[in-house]
C-alpha cells in the first residue's frame, strides 16, 4: 500500500506547491498536509454484509470474485471520471494493480485502495480547476475557428498534463462562449465562472468518507444490474422523505451526472407534473428564489445542496434555468417558474377526456384515461375507506362515466408511467379480462409464482374497442398491464417499445442487521431479487413490450431504456402458464396498420413529427461543438429558422395562419400527435365492430 500512498502524497504536494501541470508519474514523497479521507470500521462491516446479501439473495447469485472485481473497477472509474477529463493514463495504469483485489476489499479487507484511488482523482480534479481559473485571467478570442469535444466517454485517457491542459482550455472557452451567447459581458461571464470553478474546488473539500464509500458501493451494486444500489445514511433519510411525500418542493427526482443535476422522473401529482414544462433528462443549471431573485449557477454542486435550494415553503416560487432534454449544441437555455407545493395523492389520480374523431360524416367519441402511475393508498384501504385512492378504483369509475357519455372506444394512456404497485397492475388488468393469470414472477431460487386477476368473479368493466398507448418511459407495472392486454388479445398496443424493466427489487435497511455505532447508521441496500414474466413465459426485461402498431417518438430508444445499460439482466423465457386468450388479432392489426399508414402520409402533424425527430437525431449524433461565437450563432439561427419553417409548413398544410416567431406559438396549439393517431386507430376498431356480420379480425376499414 505504501507505493500508492507515495504516488498520492506526491500529487497532493504538487498541488500545494501550485504545480498546475503535475508530472505523469510522481516519484517524490511528501507529508500528508491535506486532510485525507479514509475508510471507517463501519464501512467494512457494511461491505461484508452487502456481500452476503448479494451472494445469497441477488437474482443471479453473483459470485464475488475476480471477474466481478474487474467490472467494479471499470464502473468505479466511470463514476469518478466518465468523460475522461481528469485522470491521466498513468493513473489508470497505476490503479490496475487493484483490478482483481476489489472483491476481497468489499468482502473482508480494508477499503484503503478505494479511498486512495479517490484521493488521486480528487487531486486531479483540483489540478484541473486550478488550471481553469488561470484561463479566466484574460478574455479569450471567440472568433477563432476550433472545436470542443464534449463527449469523451469513448476517448483514450490523456497521457500528459499538457494534453489535459489543452482539453480544459477548450472546455473553459466553451463555458465562456455559452455565457457569451446569452449576451453577458466578459466581466460578468468571468465572475460567474470564477464562482463556479471555485465552488467545484470547495465541493471537493466537502466530500466526506461516506460519500466516497457510497460511490464505490454503487459501482459495486451497478455492476450486478442497473437497479441494485446502496444509499448512505444521509441519502437513506432523503429517500424516506421523498417516499413519504412529506416535503414541499417541485415533485421531481434528481441525480447528478457529469457535473449536471438531471431530472430522473416527474412525481405524479407534484407541481412539476401539474405544470408540465419540466421533463425527464432536463438538466438544471440554475436556481433562483421568488419571481425576482438572482439566478444561482448550480453546475458542479452537490445534489443535496441543489435539492435544498429547490425545496422551500409551500406556495412560494422557485425559478429553474434548464437545458432541455435533447437540446442541440448551441441551443438557448430555458427558464421556468414553479410554485412549490405538497405532492398530493389525489392529484396523481387517473383522469379522463373524450376525443372526437370525424369519420365518414359521423363524429366518433373515443374515451381517453390518462394513468400517470399505479398508486394505492394501503392504509385507507385497510381501514375500509370506500374512497381510498386506487388506480383500479379510479379507472373503473372513469370508465362508467365515459360509457354514460356514450364512447365508441377507449384508450388507456400509459405514456411516461414509470410503474408503481404491482397489485394495481394486476387489478387494472382484471378490469379488461374475465379472469386468469396476469403475470409470473421468478425469484432468485428459481421458484415461479403466478399473480392472477384478484377479482375473478367480477364482470369486466369494459369490453369495447381498446387501445393502450405507451412510450419508452412506460415501465415496470405499465409493462405488466400492456403485456397482459396484448397476450389476451384484449386490445391493441400503440406507440413505442417500452422501457424494459422486468426486475423486482427488495429494500434492506442495514440498521436492522448491524449493531449501531453511536448515532451513525449504516444506510440501505436495494437488491434485485426476481424477474417478471408474461403469461406467455416471455420476460419484459430488456426488450420491454413491443407495440402492435408503432408510432414515432422523440424519445431516443438508443439512449434511454434498459437495453442501453450494459449491466442489465438479459431477456429470457420460462414456461407458458395456462390462460385463455381471445381470438388472435393478427389480421385486425394488419388492417389497422395499413389504414394508419395511409392516414399518416396525409397528416401534416404526423409528417412534422417525423421531420422533427429526424433532424434532432442528426444533431444529437455530433460529439463536437464549435468554439467560434460567430459559427455558434449561425448554427443556432439556422436551427431556429429551420424549426420555424417546419412549424409553418405544418400550419400551411392545416390552413392555419403562419407565425413570425416560435415564441408566438401557444402551447395549446401543439398537437399531441401520438394521442391523435391512437384515437384514429381505436376509431378503426370501433368501425370494424359495427360492420355487421364481419369479424373484426378480417374487416377492412378505409382511411
Amino acid at each position: 500500500m505504501k507505493d500508492l500512498k507515495t504516488h498520492r502524497n506526491a500529487l497532493l504536494a504538487g498541488l500545494l506547491l501550485g504545480m498546475f501541470a503535475a508530472p505523469a508519474v510522481a516519484n517524490t514523497e511528501a507529508p500528508d498536509t491535506d486532510e485525507l479521507l479514509s475508510p471507517e470500521s463501519r464501512h467494512e462491516k457494511i461491505g461484508e454484509l452487502v456481500t452476503q446479501f448479494v451472494q445469497r439473495s441477488h437474482y443471479l447469485h453473483v459470485a464475488v470474485n475476480d471477474e466481478l472485481s474487474s467490472g467494479v473497477m471499470d464502473r468505479y472509474l466511470e463514476s469518478l471520471d466518465r468523460n475522461h477529463m481528469y485522470l491521466l493514463e498513468s493513473d489508470i495504469e497505476y490503479f490496475e494493480k487493484f483490478r482483481y483485489q476489489l472483491d476481497d476489499v468489499v468482502r473482508s479487507q480494508p477499503l484503503d485502495p478505494v479511498f486512495d484511488m479517490f484521493a488521486i482523482y480528487r487531486t486531479r480534479v483540483r489540478e484541473r480547476f486550478n488550471y481553469a481559473l488561470t484561463q479566466l485571467e484574460s478574455e479569450p478570442d471567440l472568433t477563432i475557428s476550433e472545436q470542443y469535444q464534449f463527449d469523451r466517454t469513448e476517448s483514450l485517457w490523456a497521457t500528459t498534463s499538457e494534453e489535459l491542459d489543452e482539453l480544459w482550455r477548450r472546455r473553459v472557452k466553451n463555458d465562456i462562449l455559452n455565457l457569451a451567447l446569452t449576451d453577458k459581458p466578459w466581466e460578468e461571464t468571468r465572475e460567474v465562472l470564477l464562482k463556479r470553478y471555485t465552488r467545484y474546488l470547495k465541493r471537493m473539500d466537502q466530500v466526506k468518507s461516506d460519500d466516497v464509500f457510497e460511490t464505490f458501493m454503487n459501482a459495486f451494486a451497478h455492476t450486478l444490474d442497473p437497479h441494485s444500489s446502496y444509499l448512505s445514511p444521509r441519502n437513506s433519510e432523503e429517500y424516506r422523505i421523498q417516499m413519504s411525500l412529506s416535503y414541499f418542493g417541485i415533485g421531481a427526482s434528481l441525480q447528478t451526472e457529469d457535473d449536471y443535476v438531471h431530472i430522473v422522473n416527474i412525481i405524479p401529482g407534484g407541481p412539476a407534473f401539474l405544470d408540465g414544462s419540466l421533463n425527464p433528462e432536463d438538466k438544471i443549471i440554475g436556481v433562483a428564489q421568488g419571481t425576482d431573485g438572482s439566478m444561482m449557477d448550480v453546475i458542479g454542486w452537490r445534489l443535496d445542496d441543489v435539492v435544498d435550494l429547490i425545496r422551500g415553503p409551500a406556495d412560494t416560487v422557485v425559478r429553474l434555468q434548464i437545458i432541455p432534454a435533447g437540446a442541440l449544441a448551441g441551443d438557448s437555455n430555458k427558464e421556468l417558474s414553479l410554485t412549490r407545493g405538497q405532492v398530493k395523492l389525489e392529484e396523481q389520480a387517473a383522469k379522463s377526456e373524450i376525443v372526437k374523431v370525424p369519420r365518414d360524416g359521423r363524429e366518433w367519441s373515443i374515451g381517453v384515461i390518462d394513468v400517470p402511475s399505479f398508486y394505492r393508498d394501503y392504509r385507507a384501504l385497510s381501514n375500509g375507506d370506500e374512497d381510498a385512492a386506487s388506480t383500479t378504483r379510479d379507472v373503473k369509475r372513469l370508465i362508467a362515466d365515459l360509457e354514460e357519455e356514450g364512447i365508441d372506444g377507449l384508450i388507456i394512456d400509459l405514456r411516461n408511467n414509470g410503474g408503481g404497485h404491482l397489485t394495481e397492475a394486476t387489478a387494472l388488468s382484471g378490469l379488461f379480462i374475465d379472469n386468469g393469470p396476469v403475470v409470473q414472477l421468478r425469484n432468485s431460487n428459481g421458484r415461479i409464482s403466478r399473480l392472477d386477476d384478484p377479482d375473478p368473479v367480477a364482470r369486466v368493466a369494459y369490453n369495447g374497442p381498446l387501445g393502450v398507448l405507451v412510450n419508452r418511459f412506460s415501465a415496470s407495472a405499465s409493462e405488466i398491464f400492456a403485456a397482459a392486454i396484448q397476450d389476451y388479445a384484449r386490445g391493441v398496443i400503440i406507440g413505442q417499445e417500452t422501457f424494459g424493466k422486468g426486475t423486482v427489487q427488495n429494500l434492506y435497511s442495514l440498521d436492522q442487521y448491524l449493531q449501531p455505532e453511536g448515532d451513525q447508521g449504516f444506510g440501505q441496500l436495494t437488491l434485485t431479487i426476481g424477474k417478471y414474466y408474461r403469461v406467455t413465459g416471455e420476460s419484459t426485461q430488456h426488450r420491454g413490450v413491443n407495440p402492435d402498431i408503432d408510432l414515432p417518438s422523440p424519445i431516443n430508444s438508443e439512449e434511454i431504456g434498459e437495453s442501453v445499460r450494459d449491466s442489465a439482466l438479459p431477456w429470457d423465457t420460462i414456461q407458458t402458464t395456462r390462460f385463455r386468450a381471445s381470438e388472435p388479432l393478427d389480421n385486425t392489426i394488419h388492417s389497422l396498420t395499413v389504414n394508419h399508414s395511409e392516414r399518416a402520409k396525409a397528416d401534416p402533424n404526423f409528417q412534422y413529427l417525423l421531420q422533427y425527430i429526424e433532424e434532432g437525431r442528426e444533431s444529437r449524433s455530433q460529439e463536437f461543438v464549435s468554439l467560434s461565437i460567430d459559427e455558434r450563432r449561425a448554427d443556432r439561427e439556422t436551427n431556429r429558422v429551420r424549426a420555424l419553417e417546419l412549424e409553418n409548413e405544418r400550419r400551411l398544410a392545416l390552413s392555419l395562419e403562419p407565425i413570425e416567431s416560435l415564441e408566438d406559438l401557444d402551447d395549446e396549439e401543439r398537437p399531441d400527435v401520438q394521442l391523435d393517431q391512437a384515437a384514429d386507430i381505436v376509431t378503426d376498431l370501433a368501425v370494424m365492430r359495427e360492420i355487421g356480420g364481419i369479424p373484426a379480425q378480417t374487416a377492412q376499414v378505409q382511411p
